[in-house]
């Protein structure tokens, strides 16, 4: 039986989510269900997005945008059922900041050098801890960068296992819990088979 994978949200917003789930043999499920989807459905995807409000981890409005604060409340009530219920859980960008801030840590409002170009994702290099996700992607390797904002202090529980030149965390991971982030995006990766690699792995639970 195919493992379902629930995102927030409807498939017109989200196609590459699901055929990126899709791609390593999972069903994507979408609704706007605040109850009961951490009981239905195997695995939590949380995607990009706006910015998450700043209130959220105690700090004023200095540079966030595209705020959608029915989204943050329903994706943290989902993020408190799924680690509830110990069932895989994968943020993805804005997804990765989620996950931090639900856990207790906190955000860089704004960075510089890794927003998208005009015609598309920025491109830039990661090294990688030895880390089940560092099995996946190797030592090295470029990924593609899109965000504004990015994890500062650390949430409880979560370590840091990907990191950019300039030291902002591009992949993390909860020490107990199948809980993984990247702050890149598999979902539009030009290498397809790492996005399976990843997403088949989170599929299995091997966090």
């Amino acid at each position: 039986m195919r493992k379902t994978v629930y995102i927030w949200g409807s498939a017109e917003q989200y196609p590459r989510y699901r055929a990126w789930v899709e791609s390593a043999g999972g069903r994507a499920v979408f609704g706007d269900a605040s109850q009961g989807p951490g009981a239905l459905w195997d695995a939590l995807l949380l995607p990009g997005g706006g910015d998450l409000e700043p209130w959220r981890y105690g700090q004023g409005n200095a540079a966030s945008r595209g705020l959608e604060p029915e989204r943050d409340e329903a994706e943290f009530q989902l993020l408190q059922e799924f680690t509830a219920a110990g069932k895989p859980v994968l943020g993805v960008c804005r997804g990765l900041q989620a996950i931090n801030v639900f856990f207790g840590g906190t955000l860089v409002q704004d960075i510089p050098g890794h927003g998208a170009w005009e015609d598309g994702d920025r491109v830039h290099g990661v090294r990688t801890a030895p880390s089940p996700l560092g099995a996946l992607c190797g030592g090295s390797l470029a990924v593609n960068s899109a965000h504004h904002q990015a994890a500062d202090r650390l949430g409880g529980g979560l370590q840091a296992v990907q990191w950019a030149g300039d030291g902002v965390v591009e992949a993390l991971c909860h020490r107990r819990l199948p809980v993984w982030a990247v702050q890149w995006h598999p979902e539009r990766l030009r290498d397809r088979s790492l996005g399976r690699r990843l997403m088949g792995a989170f599929l299995e639970g091997r966090g």
